[in-house]
């Protein structure tokens, strides 16, 4: 498309009340200024800047993205002058349409920004920027129009009078659209007295009595409205989770109440699954076709196949499960295990860095770590595979068709062979053979008429 964009990411964002970069807060997983990159890595521009200051550095170490470069602005002296940092990166760039917006918009579109672009170069003019109407919204330029409708000048909010404000009720986005000849009046902006800024939006009335053409194009506020205070940021992510929600909804997905379910942008999932409220489905999350997603769950950067049910007020972290399995009530997967299909995870259990086999069921209080668990096993309530020595982590295997009892402990390493049975209340410290009975009991005494006894001596 011929495109160059500028990305204004240098505020402090005082009123955040925070020692973090504004644009790096976090909304539904990703920091508020990737969704400005994302937006703008639809237009396949030739050039991403970004302009910073306020934790250079840990905006740097956020984005990685080869196509991005910074320029650091010393003094925090407004937009204007954020602009014109920018210009010596901005040089040999012919025909490409400059775009320059902020790095605290998450809600832009790439759909918004084509068609600014589509107007700009239709319309052939020399600047082109994004407006709105909303009354409800204060801290934005107003646009003031001469007798013909034609734009004359933005004046900033704080600086704009009663009249003005009265009068205008168009509103500044703060995204614009500029030929690069522009950028030479960017040196002729003037600062404010009042507070000592160079402002960008000074450029249209500038331009406007050189005779440049220029228009304003409305767009839906909910597409522009920025970042400045963590009410906005609240406000913003509400936004954007039902935009995730509304996409998936379209695509078949069936929400019991979408404004109880957070759900990220990075998230896919498949036809006639079922997402009950209180859930939270998280990071590069994949869900398959015909799931239930029962309250209180959450799912983070995991894949389910198809016909998984996660029941209520389960964790998953880091796992897949392949389908047809069941995990929770009260489950907990911790990172890096790897469920097979028509496995039962029951209540309070626990698995972490496991396979499991096939048809495997583990149904209550158990403790699964560093396991190696084949098909068809059944893993009796309150069984541990003891991992951890107080120095390093050791891996239990269990092999296909094992039986554990009930309050079994593998000590790890340990080896249990095919179809073995170990019986309940055993602590297991060498292999079972295949096959084999395992017994680690102590040898059960009773003492006759000791509580009687024992009651007689209380009582004396």
């Amino acid at each position: 498309m011929n495109v160059c964009v500028v990305i204004l990411a240098a505020g402090r964002g005082k009123r955040m009340m925070s020692s973090k970069p504004k644009v790096l807060h976090l909304i539904l997983g990703k920091p508020m200024i990737q969704y400005t990159i994302d937006a703008v890595k639809e237009l396949r521009p030739r050039k991403i800047i970004i302009v910073v200051n306020s934790g250079a550095e840990e905006v740097k170490k956020q984005i990685s993205n080869s196509h991005v470069s910074f320029v650091f602005q010393k003094e925090l002296l407004g937009t204007g002058n954020a602009l014109l940092g920018a210009k010596k990166e901005l040089t040999d760039i012919n025909d490409n349409t400059i775009i320059v917006l902020n790095g605290d918009s998450p809600l832009i579109t790439s759909k918004t920004l084509k068609e600014l672009l589509k107007n700009h170069r239709h319309s052939k003019n020399d600047l082109s920027f994004l407006s709105f109407i909303d009354e409800s919204l204060s801290g934005y330029g107003r646009i003031l129009r001469d007798e013909r409708g034609r734009v004359s000048s933005i004046v900033e909010d704080k600086h704009a009078t009663l009249s003005e404000k009265r009068k205008a009720k168009e509103l500044n986005a703060g995204v614009y659209a500029m030929q690069p000849e522009l950028l030479n009046y960017i040196g002729s902006l003037r600062v404010h007295r009042s507070s000592g800024e160079y402002y960008l939006t000074d450029l249209i009335e500038m331009l406007s009595k050189n005779g440049k053409k220029i228009e304003a194009y409305r767009c839906p506020t909910e597409d522009v409205r920025g970042v400045n205070t963590r009410e906005d940021v609240s406000q913003v992510t509400e936004i954007l989770n039902m935009r995730n929600i509304s996409r998936l909804m379209k695509n078949g997905v069936t929400f019991i109440d979408p404004k109880r379910a957070i759900v990220h942008s990075s998230v896919s999932i498949g036809r006639d699954t079922v997402v009950y409220p209180d859930t939270f489905i998280e990071g590069r999350t994949s869900i398959g076709k015909e799931c239930i997603i029962y309250p209180g769950v959450r799912i983070y950067e995991s894949k389910l196949g198809n016909r998984v049910t996660i029941k209520d007020n389960t964790l998953i972290e880091l796992s897949n499960i392949k389908e047809g399995s069941t995990i929770g009530p009260f489950a907990h997967l911790r990172p890096h295990n790897n469920i097979g299909r028509n496995v039962k995870i029951g209540n309070f259990v626990e698995l972490k860095k496991s396979i499991v086999g096939d048809g495997t069921k583990a149904q209550h209080l158990s403790y699964l770590g560093d396991a190696i668990i084949g098909e068809d096993v059944n893993i009796g309530a309150g069984t541990i595979t003891c991992n951890y020595d107080g120095i390093k982590k050791h891996t239990t295997v269990i092999g296909s068709g094992v039986f554990l009892g009930s309050d079994s402990q593998l000590i790890a390493p340990v080896e249990i062979g095919k179809g073995a049975y170990v019986a309940a209340g055993t602590t297991v410290t060498k292999n079972v053979p295949s096959h084999a009975l395992a017994i680690g009991r102590v040898k059960q005494e009773n003492i006759k008429d000791w509580a009687i006894k024992k009651q007689l001596k209380v009582q004396s």
